[in-house]
């Protein structure tokens, strides 16, 4: 392990995530929350007397960067940051508990939005939109920006690569250009651009400044965090239509709105995730709406609240417009379902992966086959392309990983006496970073009744769902750690 390029990258990322502060803590003045402004300015330097302290440490480093190195990075960054990125709801008296604080801003960073707060209208402007912020920094990746606006990994030879790879989401991460600063700068391009038409749509509907930049957050990193005790239910049925087609939008693969730049529209159309990820949504929106006559008004009120929480489930986004843990068993049934496949590779949404379920579908239809014709060649394609081994081999690994890590925190949090649903879907939803479950954990419920053990285990759930599971796994390995 390269402890000092490690030390390096969190000191740099810790550089980030101070000056993303400053906004905050402009806010907190502005609206004379004097104690929120002391919050962010003792975390302010805090955050940056840790990121000087491991960046003197650490001068010097050799430029050796290997893949399991890569991986471990991204793991201590996300914990770190997490850890020093608490301290504003803490030090206000917003969360009183530290775990409490922890549990808030990991939830924000992973963009699950599971929430210990019992009412989030009380909070100061300032940490409500250092809570909402955090999902849009979270959910392209902080590590992605940096790549973005800096050379942090030299010349591009390998060290920028295996950071892109262990932070982005999906089963395979390629280049879409050949250096990895100029496809980190692409993505973040394209993710700004699709925020900031978002927020333009959301103020056509009346929405405040404030309010529609922070559901915008939630929105783009498909995140969840609500500034309204209701989330999105006391809203317009325009704003409610509108989050829908974004958080759609957000869930799909971002190489396939750069393809569109290139104008490459029959490579988009074809794309055979794309395509699942929308006939899921479709036909989850149909059976629903089917299975919830007369549960609405209107079959026009029906159709939105529906559409609304399928794509809301399914990208992992988690805001709400109805308390859907009164829709019937088999409504719920497949919402709970679209929280394990979830959205699209490469995007910001979380959960198992429509790219993941797609090749998993194909490798056991390979299978079949072999036992069917045993001397026959069987390739697994995908958009027409063979895929390779290493990668069939890598997305079982994680279908392994992701089985085993789901039981054994069931198990775990089953010790505080929930019910079987509930403790269920509140490993689900923090693992797949969707946010709100059923019963307890339901949306107009929240984590607060768990124990400290408990919140401790779906915060490793959180990180690990977020970050592709292997990032935390790694630093369970002592060979990780052996200096080189």
């Amino acid at each position: 392990m390269n402890f000092k390029m490690m030390g390096r990258f969190v000191g740099k990322i810790l550089l980030v995530e101070a000056v993303f502060m400053v906004p905050a803590m402009l806010i907190s003045l502005w609206e004379k929350e004097y104690a929120a402004v002391w919050a962010f300015l003792w975390s302010i330097l805090a955050v940056m007397a840790t990121a000087g302290l491991l960046l003197a440490v650490c001068r010097g480093s050799r430029n050796l960067f290997l893949a399991k190195d890569g991986l471990a990075c991204v793991g201590i960054c996300w914990i770190v940051m997490s850890l020093l990125g608490c301290l504003p709801f803490y030090l206000s008296g917003a969360i009183p508990s530290l775990i409490d604080s922890f549990f808030e801003i990991v939830s924000g960073f992973t963009t699950t939005g599971s929430s210990i707060l019992p009412e989030v209208e009380v909070l100061p402007k300032g940490i409500l939109y250092w809570r909402s912020f955090s999902h849009w920094l979270g959910g392209m990746g902080v590590l992605v920006f940096l790549l973005a606006v800096s050379s942090v990994g030299g010349d591009d030879n390998g060290y920028t690569m295996h950071l892109l790879r262990a932070e982005s989401p999906g089963p395979n991460v390629g280049k879409l250009v050949p250096r990895m600063k100029k496809t980190a700068s692409i993505l973040y391009l394209l993710y700004i651009i699709l925020t900031v038409v978002n927020v333009v749509f959301l103020l056509l509907g009346n929405m405040s400044l404030f309010e529609a930049v922070c559901t915008a957050f939630g929105t783009a990193g498909t995140g969840g965090f609500g500034i309204k005790n209701d989330s999105i239910a006391s809203y317009s049925p325009y704003i409610q239509n509108v989050c829908t087609v974004f958080m759609l939008l957000f869930g799909v693969n971002f190489t396939c709105y750069y393809l569109l730049m290139l104008r490459q529209f029959k490579n988009v159309f074809l794309d055979e995730e794309l395509r699942l990820y929308l006939g899921l949504t479709l036909g989850s929106i149909i059976l629903i709406v089917l299975n919830l006559r007369g549960f609405y008004a209107t079959l026009g009120e029906t159709i939105r609240h529906v559409a609304f929480q399928v794509v809301s489930i399914i990208t992992s986004t988690g805001y709400a417009t109805t308390d859907f843990d009164l829709w019937p068993g088999f409504s719920k049934a497949i919402l709970l379902s679209l929280m394990i496949i979830g959205a699209c590779a490469g995007s910001t949404g979380g959960g198992f992966k429509c790219g993941r379920a797609l090749l998993v579908i194909k490798s056991l239809r390979r299978s079949v086959r072999q036992v069917v014709h045993p001397q026959k060649v069987q390739v697994v394609r995908v958009n027409g392309q063979s895929v390779g081994e290493k990668v069939l081999q890598n997305t079982n690994a994680y279908l392994a990983a992701y089985v085993i890590i789901i039981i054994l925190s069931y198990l775990l949090v089953s010790v505080d006496g929930f019910s079987i649903t509930t403790n269920l879907s509140a490993v689900l939803t923090c693992f797949n970073n969707i946010g709100p479950g059923f019963e307890v954990v339901g949306p107009t419920c929240n984590f607060a009744a768990y124990s400290t053990f408990s919140k401790l285990v779906l915060i490793m759930d959180m990180l690990a769902g977020r970050l592709e599971i292997f990032p935390i796994l790694i630093l369970f390995s002592r060979s990780t750690w052996r200096h080189r």
